[in-house]
């Protein structure tokens, strides 16, 4: 997959996934489905540059994502995809990641990854009467995302907004750094969160509630909308994310993913 260069700080125009994120989901691809044979060495900086046509920076940014996300490990010999042990090193903890056909996508499904999408970052309070579940102080700001997926033509599709609890941004390290991002972060990547919840040793349950709001219809021509009310806990019952989210019902699907 070619990307075109830039420099890796300028801002991306709305609605666009920065360079950096785009080569690390190439090769997110490729490590989750064994392209990239656990245990091998990865190509080196040069060689990535020049195949998604970017600058090395770029690619710098790119494999600290995947460093920070576990799916490679870097030394004085190179870069190497993670989880099995190569040149006689011990195993690394943990499983690998499930292949990407079973593996959920966070905010809205497979659908909502791959279409336009405008995505970004904050730190904020919740409301008032969300806090307590997630574990904060009246007014304690938290981190929230929110997502917006747009079809080619440019009507609103889907849209959601999440917010993330205390115990959340303890445990899962790959939301942890994002607390440095205390001004917003646009186009951010967290389409690997459920996988990261189960990295960190989080055992996820999703509880969700549909239902058709009241009062007329927003979509233009008068399509009917759904919700979406998803709380996610951990093994011991602390809730680790709320979203909701609303779609088109004519024109987006709603798919269920579990591992049980």
């Amino acid at each position: 997959m070619a990307v075109p260069d830039s420099a890796p700080d300028s801002e991306p125009a709305e609605g666009v996934v920065p360079r950096y994120l785009r080569v690390a989901a190439a090769l997110r691809d490729d490590l989750v489905r064994h392209a990239l044979a656990p245990g091998s060495r990865l190509p080196s900086e040069r060689s990535l540059a020049q195949r998604y046509h970017v600058n090395r920076q770029t690619v710098r940014s790119a494999l600290q994502l995947l460093r920070e996300e576990g799916l490679v490990v870097t030394d004085r010999r190179g870069t190497f995809a993670a989880h099995e042990p190569s040149h006689g090193e011990a195993p690394r903890p943990g499983p690998p990641p499930a292949p990407a056909a079973a593996r959920p996508v966070f905010p809205g499904g497979p659908r909502a990854a791959d279409a336009l999408v405008r995505a970004s970052l904050g730190w904020e309070p919740p409301p008032s009467a969300l806090a307590p579940r997630l574990h904060l102080a009246p007014g304690e700001p938290t981190l929230v995302h929110r997502h917006r997926v747009l079809a080619p033509r440019g009507p609103e599709l889907q849209r959601a907004v999440s917010w993330f609890s205390r115990a959340a941004l303890e445990e899962i390290p790959q939301l942890a750094r994002y607390r440095r991002a205390r001004y917003g972060v646009r186009q951010p990547d967290l389409r690997l969160l459920y996988h990261w919840m189960h990295q960190a040793g989080l055992r996820a349950t999703h509880r969700e509630s549909v239902r058709v709001p009241s009062g007329p219809a927003e979509a233009a021509g008068g399509t009917a909308r759904l919700s979406v009310h998803r709380v996610v806990s951990d093994q011991h019952g602390h809730v680790l994310e709320v979203t909701d989210i609303d779609f088109s019902a004519r024109e987006a699907a709603w798919t269920y993913e579990y591992s049980l």
